[in-house]
């Protein structure tokens, strides 16, 4: 227990002290006019009320990441607190809130665009056809497993025999009913729909971790304490905490995804001032919802050896997992706010990566989005890439490269505001530190990963990545010099 009050005590303690240090050496200004007034369109550049902005930036973010992920990185031990905190502060806030003060400070443009001010168009380009491709995976991924969760919830036996690529008919008919809503929520002004909606969202997602976080302290449940970086897991070898735990807790500690979210959002924020509270809390919040998820599900059955042993019976599926948790504890009627705070918070991430997928394609082809049939010529072709991904590759494979290239863009990112403050003088090493670290936790699980590499050697796969991290971090930094030289510093 002592263990998880100081991770939940220092990331509450966070905002108050890294946040406000983060603020001052973005050069927060409120005074300063913002892409909302200056760019105003009433389809994505329209000024909300901060709580609105605050909920969509954190159910943008969240999906399954704080829920499943927590569950899956909790098998690892007690080490998960600690990525989950120190990861959540060091890296994730820091990167969501300096990704969107680089989008506020460049009219609100979406992540390649402020990428290649800082990196050069070459990495530009890169950035254009990696960020498009993450966010069509994103959009397969919250398509697919929402679909799963409501057809094993809603089942109707009397079309699951029509499958395809082992998706029974009634997930078939889920995923063309959050189609239909995608298509909707990419489309409308975002104060439509998503503005409405998302408050509704936002309150199952706090009465999960809200409900939880009350049992963990009266229940009389036994949190584990952080004695060693032990790895829990039974298959430790294959899976080992570096680079695997890295990966599996994503959305709660750093996710390249978040910084696609982060220009989505500034384009509605209404001052520089509420740039902390929404993006470097709402990764907080992320962070302490993953933090509380990991402990209740390490305490509810005995302990990690416990934990491990359900996974295994499960086959993994912490959806099992969440329902067992929260029947248990909140008894049989509030666990279905549970399981619909899940499927909701998985749908939220998808609208918003199609809705990000759009806005980055209409940026680099500078087409207008005002029109309803652009927008929709834009979409069409997302939600079609989407839709062939889901049928013709099986779910390890899609999550499995969807977790890889989540982390690389988080990778590129990180460089990029480690450019952008050396360029202004800053303090780079706030992001240029955490940069080294996730170049190597990328490099190394592209070597380690079966899907990818899968050397049987993981000394030569460290190896190969710290060799990998040494040329990256060198390109990058001589990339930082180039750009010193073309603003004439």
């Amino acid at each position: 227990m002592i263990t998880f009050l100081v991770c939940l005590a220092l990331l509450v303690g966070s905002y108050f002290t890294y946040g406000r240090y983060l603020e001052r050496v973005a050069g927060i200004d409120p005074t300063k006019p913002v892409p909302s007034a200056t760019l105003y369109d009433g389809v994505d550049y329209v000024p909300m009320p901060r709580w609105k902005t605050f909920l969509i930036q954190l159910l943008n973010i969240a999906g399954l990441g704080p829920v499943f992920g927590a569950i899956l990185g909790a098998a690892y031990g007690p080490v998960a607190f600690l990525w989950t905190t120190l990861g959540g502060i060091l890296f994730g806030a820091m990167h969501d809130f300096m990704a969107a003060v680089m989008s506020l400070r460049s009219g609100g443009k979406s992540l390649p665009e402020i990428v290649g001010e800082s990196l050069g168009v070459g990495t530009k380009q890169v950035m254009r056809v990696f960020s498009v491709g993450l966010m069509v995976l994103v959009g397969a991924v919250f398509m697919s497993q929402p679909a799963e969760l409501l057809a094993w919830k809603i089942p109707m036996p009397a079309i699951d025999a029509m499958a395809i690529n082992g998706l029974s008919g009634s997930v078939l008919i889920f995923i063309g009913v959050i189609l239909i809503y995608y298509v909707i929520a990419t489309l409308l002004p975002i104060d439509k729909l998503i503005g409405r909606i998302y408050p509704v969202f936002g309150f199952l997602l706090f009465f999960m971790a809200g409900g939880i976080f009350v049992i963990l302290m009266v229940g009389g449940y036994d949190i584990p304490e952080l004695t060693s970086l032990r790895n829990y897991l039974p298959d430790a070898a294959n899976f080992p905490i570096i680079p695997t735990l890295f990966v599996t807790i994503a959305c709660g500690a750093v996710s390249g995804f978040h910084a696609t979210q982060s220009p989505l959002v500034a384009r509605c924020i209404r001052s520089e001032k509420e740039a902390r509270s929404v993006f470097f809390g709402g990764m907080i919040t992320e962070s302490i919802i993953t933090l509380i998820w990991a402990a209740i599900a390490m305490a509810f059955w005995g302990g990690v050896q416990g934990l491990n042993e359900t996974l295994a019976a499960s086959g993994n599926n912490a959806a099992l997992l969440v329902e067992a948790i929260s029947t248990a504890t909140l008894g049989p009627w509030l666990s279905v706010l549970v399981i619909g705070g899940v499927i909701a918070v998985a749908i939220t991430s998808g609208d918003t990566a199609f809705r990000s997928a759009r806005l980055i394609v209409a940026d680099f082809t500078r087409t207008d989005q005002r029109p309803l049939w652009k927008r929709l010529a834009v979409s069409v072709p997302l939600f079609a890439g989407a839709i062939c991904i889901i049928l013709l590759m099986d779910f390890r494979t899609i999550w499995s490269y969807f977790a890889w290239m989540n982390q690389a863009l988080a990778v590129i990112t990180l460089w990029a505001i480690g450019a952008w403050l050396w360029r202004r003088r800053g303090p780079f090493l706030v992001a240029v530190a955490p940069a080294i670290v996730m170049t190597y936790i990328c490099s190394s699980y592209v070597f380690l990963s079966p899907i990818i590499v899968g050397l049987s050697s993981r000394p030569l796969a460290y190896v190969l990545g710290g060799v990998t991290t040494i040329v990256i971090a060198v390109v990058f930094c001589l990339q930082f010099r180039r750009s010193d030289v073309r603003v004439g510093r």
